[in-house]
């Protein structure tokens, strides 16, 4: 008897349990699994609001194992010392972003080509995804080819193609008799912009140059010429003509358009707060602890990005790098680039390094 009613105290247990059980997990092939929220491929989740965090097991490919980046990024190869800079992993806040998988984005890559267009904070981040992908599946061959402005990655098992093209403006700069010309109601290479699958479009450093960086002596807009204007606001006229012709060339393309947010760069302390430090140089730890939005204030560049994606007919998706990249103070080539102390470079990354992170987010967006 006794027995017969601890059965019975027992079953109801597991009922109940059972019913509570299923109401905060889901069945999966016979078994209770407990369910994944705010993961990375639901809608609502914000992949650009967390933190840097120590990860040993970083970083994700080692830089002796891709020949083919350029030596202005390869600061272990230039003599930095300092390792630290290279154990950091982005965490989103609220979003569970698994371990980038090289071969799983290369099989959903079969067939497929993609395009970087922009200067070379997109020449950064076009080789550390080549390099992510390359040691993923190193026996897997690969092919590197390069024709002025074009150069083109592939794997020819995968007969997936990465390519970048090199243009700093998105925008027609032409030689006139007046001189050359910044044009801003008409973008530079359309028509080499389109048949691909994946776009990554970015554009911003080459606004800011002045004097013999300049490569431009007047700026058009409509029919009126200037010898110079406020660069935010030709920045934003610019993007305003590349953001037409996505809208008119694309809309009815099944391609998938990125932009990429703004690089910050380190070269003035003033604007990222760092105590004893006034460039990049000899910095090696991010700013660690809090979380981006928290301490970083908003790029006037990148708002005018997201105003101008915002309001885009077609939908392009903002890689929203500025805020995370800007807690990245120690991620520079600062004296271990190629201008050494001469010409210390706080603008482009180390590879390894943040461009990775940007790349990760862009097959967790990707495939989301």
């Amino acid at each position: 008897m006794e027995n017969s009613v601890f059965a019975m105290l027992l079953l109801l247990v597991m009922v109940v349990s059972g019913e509570q059980c299923l109401k905060n997990n889901y069945v999966y092939k016979g078994k209770i699994t407990r369910r994944k929220e705010n993961n990375y491929s639901s809608k609502s989740c914000d992949l650009y609001t967390g933190k840097w965090v120590h990860d040993s097991s970083y970083p994700l490919y080692e830089a002796s194992n891709c020949p083919f980046f350029e030596k202005q990024f390869g600061c272990e190869k230039n003599g930095r010392p300092d390792t630290n800079y290279l154990k950091f992993r982005w965490k989103p806040s609220h979003c569970l972003l698994p371990r980038f998988d090289g071969g799983d984005f290369l099989t959903r890559l079969r067939g497929k080509r993609m395009l970087f267009v922009g200067d070379s904070i997109s020449l950064n981040q076009w080789q550390s995804l080549a390099c992510m992908l390359h040691t993923s599946v190193p026996q897997a061959d690969y092919k590197l080819a390069r024709s002025g402005g074009l150069s083109e990655f592939t794997f020819p098992a995968y007969n997936t193609s990465l390519m970048l093209l090199r243009d700093g403006f998105l925008i027609k700069i032409v030689n006139k008799k007046v001189g050359r010309v910044l044009v801003l109601n008409s973008v530079s290479q359309g028509k080499s912009w389109k048949n691909f699958d994946i776009l990554i479009f970015n554009t911003w450093h080459w606004w800011l140059h002045t004097g013999r960086k300049q490569p431009w002596d007047y700026i058009q807009d409509g029919d009126k010429m200037y010898k110079d204007m406020d660069r935010l606001v030709a920045y934003e006229k610019g993007l305003k003509t590349w953001a037409r012709w996505v809208d008119l060339h694309l809309k009815s393309t099944n391609s998938k358009v990125f932009f990429q947010g703004v690089s910050p760069d380190h070269m003035n302390a003033l604007n990222w707060t760092a105590p004893n430090a006034r460039t990049c140089i000899g910095v090696t730890q991010p700013l660690v602890g809090a979380t981006n939005n928290a301490i970083v204030e908003h790029n006037p560049a990148e708002r005018i990005v997201e105003k101008v994606v915002r309001e885009m007919e077609r939908p392009v998706h903002l890689l929203k790098v500025t805020p995370l990249s800007q807690l990245r103070r120690d991620g520079h080539p600062g004296i271990y680039g190629i201008g050494r102390h001469r010409l210390p470079d706080c603008s482009h990354w180390c590879l390894p390094g943040v461009p990775d992170t940007w790349n990760h987010l862009l097959y967790a967006s990707l495939y989301s």
